[in-house]
């Protein structure tokens, strides 16, 4: 984990607290109504929750969708929610940093939670910045001096370098809340130090950052196997030279995928042996599931899931691994007749001993409909962060946290 402080290095008593947290959720574009309160019960039920019982006067930063988007909404029913999750009024202003805000926070008592609008409603809040460029901004600048320290705990939100998520830190100490600590932590055990055998899944229909994963991890000598599924599958599939017959191809050139394919080919040779690709998968010809070997290809229906020999040989070395990050599913599982890949696959996964990270909207999804979530090491709330974090990029809203806690 980086060397940055947390809610055990803070006396919290008393003092103001400004938090960063993700409460991003899905909105309703015709109601405007939240429909996963996900995020807002994890931060609630732990930095929140902790904060407000340590007897700070807690000040909630969060932002939801962008300006223009259907999903940019004020965050009063996202305070109401959180109320509910705590089981004790919170409070809210429609301001984020105006003379109403600066006033609700003055009059905030020990113990007290209070929501701010939409930090996306400040015009250069998702500027790319500096922690002391954007300290300068009005933002900071109003609101740091009511405040004693900043607790950034929206790793969901880390790799952006907005005003938010790194400007309080050139001028507050500054400290990870209870969400980022555990995301590191369950980071670390897969990245720096993994136990070996290590293991990548990877899946999914959003194939454009497999590569840059896959160099990463076996680059670095992470992973020791990377197992590809889902429209990544196809695609490794395809830089082996496999047609996959015209529709399956097509789908990956309308994706823009194939300008991957000359780079697949070298990581493929580089890693021999390291990447695993499909043996045989599931096509549907008429709604219903029917299972060819790659060997048989091109087909012209479209592959929906690995097939069981491929589940089978995943399944092995997913029993032999100590360490395991699964991102994305083996297929189209929401359809019943292409689920088995991913389900079989994650089953494993949850029978074995090993430390498994999940990541991944749509990843995330599969293990809580397969009932799976809790058999698991870790599941991760957060999207680009993760995917930015497994490709070996530098988050700003860490490395924020870093030069903060060097400088306390």
């Amino acid at each position: 984990m980086p060397k940055i402080l947390t809610m055990d290095d803070f006396d919290f008593k008393g003092k103001t607290a400004l938090v960063r947290v993700d409460f991003n959720s899905p909105i309703d574009p015709n109601t405007k109504k939240v429909l996963d309160d996900t995020r807002i019960k994890a931060h609630g039920e732990t930095t929140i929750k902790e904060l407000a019982q340590k007897g700070a006067k807690v000040v909630i930063l969060a932002h939801q969708g962008r300006p223009g988007d259907p999903d940019f909404t004020p965050l009063k029913q996202h305070a109401e929610i959180l109320g509910e999750i705590l089981g004790k009024p919170v409070k809210y202003v429609d301001d984020v940093f105006g003379e109403k805000a600066q006033r609700a926070i003055k009059d905030l008592k020990n113990g007290e939670i209070l929501v701010l609008d939409n930090v996306r409603t400040f015009a250069d809040e998702q500027k790319k910045g500096t922690p002391e460029d954007h300290a300068k901004t009005e933002f900071v600048r109003k609101l740091a001096p009511l405040a004693n320290v900043f607790v950034n705990d929206a790793f969901a939100a880390a790799h952006r370098a907005h005003v938010s998520i790194v400007g309080f830190t050139a001028v507050l100490p500054s400290i990870a809340g209870r969400i980022m600590e555990r995301e590191l932590k369950a980071l670390g055990r897969v990245l720096h130090a993994p136990e070996k055998p290590c293991v990548y899944i990877l899946g999914g229909a959003k194939a454009d950052d497999s590569l840059k994963i896959s160099q990463y991890v076996l680059k670095n000598k992470i992973a020791d196997h990377v197992l590809t599924g889902g429209v990544v599958g196809h695609l490794f599939l395809a830089a082996k030279g496999v047609n996959l017959g015209k529709p399956n191809m097509e789908f990956l050139e309308k994706k823009e995928l194939m300008g991957l394919v000359s780079g697949i080919k070298d990581l493929m040779t580089t890693y021999l042996g390291k990447v695993e690709v499909p043996v045989d998968l599931a096509v549907d010809v008429g709604g219903k599931r029917k299972e060819i070997a790659v060997a048989s290809l091109p087909t012209d229906h479209l592959i929906y899931d690995i097939g069981e020999n491929t589940i089978k040989k995943y399944s092995d070395i997913i029993r032999n691994a100590k360490s395991i990050v699964i991102s994305g599913p083996m297929g189209v599982y929401e359809n019943k007749e292409f689920l088995l890949g991913t389900k079989k696959t994650f089953e494993a996964i949850a029978a074995s001993k090993a430390f498994s990270l999940v990541g991944g909207g749509h990843t995330i999804a599969a293990v809580e409909e397969l009932g799976l979530a809790n058999k698991m090491g870790y599941v991760s709330t957060a999207g680009g962060a993760l995917i930015e974090f497994l490709m070996g990029e530098q988050l700003p809203g860490v490395v924020a946290l870093e030069k903060a806690a060097a400088r306390a």
